[in-house]
């Protein structure tokens, strides 16, 4: 029997795969959203919104984009990224010799741009477990207004002249660091609030939080004696170690969010040069919310949905997974921590994961396998591929934080 998983935060030792963090820039908070020319929205039958059918893989955002009328692809929604772009290899499938003055054809929308970069991301496929074809950026971004629900997992796309927000949402003002946008929160780790301090927001990343080790330490916010998951150089994109914890709370303007997971990265953060910026704001937290993006008017707005008390489930098996092969359907134990379910079960890196249940993999997603593996006291029965034989091992899911 097939089981069906909600794909909720990607914050611990499996959901770690799906974090994006970039190397921190030397430009300094300003208002500027984007030196990139903003992007032009032509709306079907002389409209001025569009409901675009969105794809959601946990957290991350994904709009179905034909450039200039060709095949369809999908892009995915970043907006920590300077400009949209092509993956090469997408773009060479799709026989686009040329990038300058795209069309971008969304459901019910044109939206023109000055140029498409061509920018590869190789790990994607890996830890996402859907291959990279594309990105909308900050120029797109910047040229419209965009909601994103994440409840009803839709997005639309409003004409910034014609847009009136009519909700009970909160807004808040945005200001721009090398044009991500930037917005004031608190966060409170072991009785310890740190002020209102710079967040940058990032569609791209699936975490709810990432706090720089920096300004952890000018905090005095991170303990030893907090209850940890590990996670090495490399899972999050970054040279350095990193931890994901559970803090007493978030809080943006009058939303707060109660004992949600945080990532401590010891590495760079994006924005983390200017002093005020304490880290980044992902789909995670923004979950919670239908969150509007309204770069005209440099403003954002929350309102919260159903899942603004939700608890955060970190992984509960210990088993990192990445994907590979034909059609990303190769699910291979990249690490096991130990005192783990997964250890305890006997999980070894190396192992490729042939089933759960009575489903194969075949059949399944990462996104999916990821997902049972945060189900609170469930127990599995692993199909397990190694060294050319087929084993099973049963293994139960346990509260890690």
């Amino acid at each position: 029997m097939k089981r069906s998983a909600t794909i909720c935060i990607a914050v611990a030792v499996v959901l770690c795969a799906g974090l994006a963090l970039r190397p921190a820039s030397r430009a300094q908070t300003n208002s500027a959203p984007t030196q990139q020319p903003a992007a032009s929205a032509r709306f079907a039958f002389g409209g001025n919104v569009a409901q675009v059918p969105a794809e959601f893989i946990g957290n991350l955002i994904f709009l179905p984009v034909r450039v200039n009328q060709g095949q369809p692809s999908l892009f995915q929604l970043d907006s920590t990224a300077p400009v949209s772009s092509a993956d090469p290899q997408r773009a060479a499938e799709l026989g686009i010799a040329d990038l300058r003055g795209p069309v971008l054809n969304l459901s019910g929308v044109d939206i023109s741009l000055s140029n498409l970069a061509e920018i590869a991301n190789n790990d994607f496929g890996a830890r996402v477990g859907r291959s990279y074809e594309g990105t909308i950026g900050n120029d797109v971004f910047a040229g419209v207004v965009l909601e994103i629900d994440y409840a009803r997992q839709t997005v639309r796309i409003y004409d910034p002249a014609g847009f009136r927000y009519s909700g009970a949402g909160k807004s808040f003002p945005l200001t721009f660091h090398d044009g991500m946008p930037v917005v004031r929160a608190k966060v409170d780790v072991n009785g310890r609030k740190s002020g209102e301090a710079l967040f940058v927001l990032n569609t791209a990343m699936d975490a709810s939080l990432v706090i720089s080790d920096k300004f952890a330490q000018q905090h005095h916010l991170f303990s030893s004696h907090m209850k940890t998951i590990a996670v090495g150089p490399g899972e999050l994109g970054l040279g350095g170690n990193a931890v994901v914890a559970r803090i007493e709370s978030f809080q943006i303007g009058p939303y707060g969010v109660e004992m949600p997971l945080a990532t401590f990265a010891q590495g760079k953060v994006p924005g983390e040069d200017d002093k005020e910026i304490a880290g980044e704001i992902g789909g995670g937290m923004l979950r919670r919310f239908t969150v509007v993006f309204d770069y005209a008017r440099q403003q954002v707005i929350l309102d919260g949905n159903g899942e603004i008390r939700s608890d955060d489930r970190e992984d509960m098996s210990g088993i990192s997974i990445a994907a590979s092969g034909p059609g990303l359907k190769t699910f291979q134990v990249t690490q096991v921590r130990p005192g783990t379910p997964g250890s305890a079960a006997g999980v070894q890196t190396g192992d490729v994961i042939a089933g759960v249940d009575e489903e194969a993999a075949a059949d399944m997603t990462l996104g999916a396998v990821r997902g049972l593996f945060r189900q609170v006291g469930h127990k599995y029965k692993l199909v397990i591929e190694r060294n050319g034989k087929t084993l099973t091992i049963n293994i139960q899911m346990r509260r890690l934080l």
